[in-house]
C-alpha cells in the first residue's frame, strides 16, 4: 500500500469546516470559525453545512458534495469535521476516490467520521487524521490546551509524544495506524459484500455509477490497532471486538493494540479483564491508556503513518 500524506498545516492556509455526519449547532459552529479565523488561518464552511434531515446535517448527496468539493477547492488545506453522530457511513457509496486521491489534503475527524477517515485510507490512500472537531473541540468558550496543542503540533509536522498509562503485553510491534472508533468500525464490515450500484455525484460527472463491491476495509499489511469508544457496556465491547477478531485479514495483519479510554462503560473490572483478554488471544504486543478518547483531552493521530509501539509509547517514524 503505497500511501500519500498530505501537506503540513501553515499559519494563513485555508480551513473548511464540513458536515458529513451529524447535524450541527450552527451558534457552535460559527464560534469554531471565529477560533480558527484567530489562530491565523482563514476559514470556509461547506455549503450544505446547515442543512438537515432528520438526525444529519442534510441529505446523503449534499453531505457528499461538500465533501468532494473542499477536496477540489485547491485553496482549502485542511478539512475539519465539525461533528460525529451519525451519517458518515450512508456517504460511503457517494464518494468518488479518484477525485480525493487526486487531491490529497488534510482530513480531520474521530467518532462517526471513522468510517470516512478508514475508507480514505483504503480506497484513496489518503492519510487522514484521527482529531478534535469544530463544534465539540473548537466551538465551546473554553478550548482544552492540551488538544489544542496536540492537533496543532501534528497538523504542522511537529513530533509528538504518545504515551500509555498500563503494560498489557510487553513487546513491540511495527506497521501503520490504523484504528479509531469501535462501534463505527464495526459497522463497515460488510462493505465488500454490498453488490448493488450506487450513485456517487461530483460536480464534473452527476452520473457516475461505482459499486461497493470490494471496497474492503481492513489494511492488507501489518497494522498497529488503536481503539476507543464511549457510552458501550463491556459486554458490547466484547461482541465487538470479537467480530473483528472473527476476521482472518484483521488477525493476520494486526501487530500490536494501543487501547483509547472506553468512556463510560459499566464495569472497569471486566473491561480490564476483556482488553487483557483480546491481547493474549490474539498474541500482540497492548499498551492502555492512551488520549485517543471522547473525553475533551485527546491527542491528534495520522491514521496510516508508519509507526513502532513498544515500552516507550507509539512512536512515529
Amino acid at each position: 500500500m503505497k500511501l500519500i500524506k498530505p501537506p503540513y498545516l501553515k499559519e494563513g492556509d485555508t480551513v473548511e469546516i464540513i458536515a458529513p455526519s451529524g447535524e450541527v449547532d450552527k451558534e457552535k459552529v460559527l464560534s469554531a470559525k471565529d477560533y480558527f479565523e484567530k489562530k491565523g488561518y482563514k476559514v470556509l464552511l461547506g455549503d450544505y453545512i446547515f442543512a438537515q434531515k432528520r438526525y444529519m446535517a442534510g441529505s446523503d448527496f449534499v453531505r457528499g458534495e461538500d465533501l468532494h468539493n473542499a477536496f477540489l477547492n485547491p485553496e482549502v488545506k485542511a478539512i475539519v469535521c465539525a461533528r460525529g453522530g451519525y451519517g458518515a457511513i450512508r456517504v460511503l457509496p457517494h464518494i468518488d476516490f479518484d477525485l480525493i486521491r487526486k487531491n490529497p489534503k488534510i482530513f480531520c475527524g474521530y467518532s462517526d467520521i471513522t468510517a470516512l477517515s478508514l475508507m480514505l485510507l483504503k480506497h484513496a490512500d489518503l492519510i487522514t487524521y484521527s482529531a478534535p472537531m469544530a463544534q465539540g473541540d473548537f466551538g465551546g468558550k473554553t478550548i482544552n490546551k492540551f488538544t489544542e496543542k496536540s492537533f496543532f503540533k501534528v497538523l504542522s509536522g511537529e513530533n509528538e509524544e504518545y504515551k500509555y498509562k498500563e503494560i498489557i503485553f510487553e513487546g513491540e510491534a511495527k506497521g501503520i495506524t490504523w484504528g479509531g472508533n469501535l462501534s463505527t468500525i464495526v459497522s463497515l464490515f460488510g462493505c465488500s459484500n454490498i453488490e448493488n450500484d450506487m450513485h456517487y455525484y461530483t460536480p464534473t460527472n452527476v452520473n457516475s455509477v461505482q459499486s461497493l463491491e470490494g471496497l474492503g476495509l481492513i489494511p492488507d499489511e501489518k497494522f498497529i490497532f488503536f481503539v476507543e469508544d464511549v457510552g458501550e457496556p463491556v459486554y458490547k465491547i466484547d461482541k465487538m471486538l470479537r467480530q473483528l477478531m472473527n476476521n482472518n485479514l484483521f488477525r493476520n495483519e494486526i501487530s500490536g493494540i494501543a487501547y483509547g479510554e472506553f468512556t463510560g462503560t459499566d464495569n472497569e473490572e471486566w473491561l480490564k479483564e476483556l482488553l487483557n483478554e483480546v491481547a493474549m488471544e490474539l498474541h500482540v504486543p497492548a499498551y492502555s491508556g492512551f488520549k485517543f478518547t471522547h473525553n475533551e483531552e485527546k491527542q491528534t493521530l495520522p491514521i496510516g503513518a508508519k509507526a513502532i509501539l513498544n515500552q516507550n509509547g507509539l512512536i512515529l517514524q
